[in-house]
């Protein structure tokens, strides 16, 4: 079967009756166009399903090959430790990376990712928005090499670089166990992703285990100001837990921000595992316990696996799971036999 030829952007400008210079200009943006001339261009590109082949002038020049990096937002500090991670890995072995960011967006997501694909790069690596990856229609049809990062979609056929959510929270929850935590609280970001669903899977089964009772879950948001908004309001109102597991760093500050907001004391008061290790829970007062993820071999071996295929013509799929490790510091203390009452300023 003859491969389908792909759309030219004289043919963009045939089917939208303008100059082909119309089209690059509404494409690049480099000059204004009317707004009825540019509707009829947007038009015509949707219909052909044509992507301007940015790629072939870099062929020509002689500049390093591309991949496509898309993480769902640049204000995270773990996704921008993860393109730091990937950037490190291929520019050991000639090749760059484009970045965009999908704004926490579904739709966003597909915008991002056919531009990125517009520049035909060698390969893609993706951490979706949620589960429903919205995009993963369009990257398959563009048939170019990929890898999804951290956030798996359920039944997902494709390769995979993640770390082992399950276990990683394990290790939090037995760790709050063994200094007598029996009343813990656990604050997420969102249940619509699979790997929080999969970190309150494995502290409900190490719960099971110790025969003790269910821990109390809050969704808190994906943003800072949202977590510390839920998580007050929560803590003002219910019989306040010995511990507290954070699920990502935006929670574990989150958490940090309440709990001085009500004038609660780390650890006295509440003991905080969080989730992510960065420099300032080193520096912080206590220093925080929390779950380090291994930024760097994600971004390391991803690259490793999307190299593989890309290079290698390798068509089985790869799954590859990393374990995390716990870091104790000051924010965890063995449960005392008393605990203050909050008091909630309300001036």
């Amino acid at each position: 079967m003859a491969e389908r030829k792909r759309p030219s952007i004289r043919e963009v400008a045939l089917m939208a009756d303008v100059s082909v210079a119309t089209v690059s200009n509404v494409l690049g943006g480099r000059k204004m166009v009317t707004p009825t001339l540019a509707a009829r261009v947007n038009e015509a590109v949707k219909a052909l399903g044509y992507q301007a082949d940015r790629a072939a002038s870099q062929l020509r020049s002689g500049r390093a090959r591309v991949i496509a990096v898309l993480v769902p937002s640049l204000d995270n500090p773990f996704f921008t430790s993860i393109i730091a991670g990937i950037e490190q890995a291929v520019q050991s072995e000639g090749y760059d990376i484009i970045v965009a960011s999908s704004n926490n967006d579904g739709e966003t997501e597909r915008k991002r990712l056919s531009a990125l694909l517009s520049w035909r790069p060698a390969g893609v690596m993706i951490l979706p928005v949620d589960d429903r990856f919205a995009a993963l229609e369009m990257l398959e049809a563009s048939e170019s090499p990929f890898v999804v990062v951290d956030r798996l979609p359920l039944r997902l056929r494709a390769d995979t670089v993640a770390v082992d959510n399950q276990h990683a929270a394990i290790l939090a929850c037995n760790h709050l166990v063994a200094l007598g935590h029996r009343d813990v609280l656990v604050v997420a970001s969102t249940l619509k992703l699979a790997n929080i669903r999969a970190r309150i899977s494995g502290i409900r089964r190490a719960f099971r285990q110790a025969n003790l009772p269910e821990p109390k879950i809050v969704e808190a948001g994906l943003s800072l100001e949202t977590a510390s908004s839920q998580l007050a309001g929560w803590l003002a109102t219910n019989e306040r837990p010995t511990g507290i597991i954070a699920l990502t760093n935006f929670t574990t500050i989150g958490v940090i921000a309440s709990l001085n907001q009500l004038g609660l004391r780390i650890p006295d008061d509440v003991s905080l595992v969080g989730f992510d290790d960065y420099v300032w829970m080193q520096a912080a007062t206590p220093t925080i316990t929390a779950i380090r993820q291994p930024v760097e071999q994600l971004g390391a071996q991803a690259w490793a696996c999307l190299r593989e295929r890309i290079e290698d013509g390798r068509t089985e799929l790869r799954t590859l799971r990393l374990h995390c490790t716990l870091q104790v510091r000051g924010s965890t203390a063995r449960v005392g036999k008393s605990h203050r009452p909050i008091t909630v300023n309300n001036s």
